[in-house]
């Protein structure tokens, strides 16, 4: 009788476990879909100020390549 009481009690606690995993795979879907959210937030967020910048390093690129003459003195 008290083999199948330890047996029974082994397989309550599996399934308790299984119960724990459950959830906590549930939560870090969760966490997982907020985190998508967030960085797809702050990609819309930056995208703006990176074609601002780009655009400035461009223009200053174009200014500095006028000026370049290539018989200037550069010091080693």
């Amino acid at each position: 009788m008290s083999c199948v009481t330890w047996s029974g009690a082994a397989v309550a606690l599996g399934f308790a476990g299984l119960a724990v995993l459950s959830y906590c795979a549930f939560k870090l879907g969760l966490a997982v879909r907020r985190l998508g959210r967030e960085l797809d937030r702050t990609r819309r967020r930056l995208v703006p100020e990176q074609r601002a910048l780009a655009d400035e390093l461009r223009t200053l690129q174009d200014s500095r390549a006028r000026y370049a003459t290539g018989d200037s003195v550069r010091s080693s």
